[in-house]
């Protein structure tokens, strides 16, 4: 059945109401043991949009950035975009991941007590901040604090993974929800 909220602008699908390139994707998300999120079935209303979404992030969870780093960056962009759903989310995994729950607030503000993380923090933050180019010492100091390359961009492709559910969880008006499951698992 269709669900449309009082509160959600979008159809949130399932696997009998998705569009037709939109149904695998759900089947797997329920074949590998999950339920279908709010953000996913709305997402599934658009099925390239789905399944961009869902290669970028199946590809980014065999990264090399670790688990709590990648709730620390969603956490901090769905506070930064007043994402009350994506906060939720990311907060249920951060715990998951080791996360505490002061860490988890400062993570909400690009902020850590762990100087590693903290230069990658700042790093990301200057680049949302500016809507462009960080200063270059912020990268340096991300680099002194043996972030690679490859783990500074592959952070910034977090980052706008989160930016783009952020998008849609905001355009949808999605509501919390604390039973929903995070996102997709990684059989996606």
């Amino acid at each position: 059945m269709t669900v449309k909220t009082d509160i959600s602008r979008f159809h949130i699908h399932d696997e009998l109401t998705a569009p037709d390139g939109s149904v695998k994707i759900l089947k797997g998300v329920q074949g590998a043991g999950g339920s279908i999120s709010k953000f996913i079935g709305v997402l599934a209303g658009a099925p390239a949009a789905l399944r961009s979404y869902a290669r970028m992030r199946h590809e980014l969870r065999g990264g090399s950035l670790p688990a709590a780093t990648r709730e620390r960056i969603g956490l901090a962009v769905a506070e930064l975009r007043g994402d009350p759903y994506s906060i939720a989310q990311h907060a249920r995994t951060a715990r998951a991941a080791g996360l505490g729950l002061d860490e988890i607030t400062r993570a909400r503000g690009f902020e850590s007590t762990d100087p590693k993380e903290a230069a990658l923090l700042a790093f990301l933050a200057a680049l949302v901040a500016t809507d462009g180019r960080p200063a270059q010492h912020l990268a340096e100091e991300a680099r002194e604090h043996d972030w690679s390359d490859e783990e500074l961009l592959e952070a910034v492709a977090h980052l706008a993974m989160n930016e783009f559910q952020s998008l849609i969880a905001n355009a949808a008006a999605l509501p919390q929800d604390q039973s929903d499951p995070a996102v997709l698992p990684d059989a996606a």
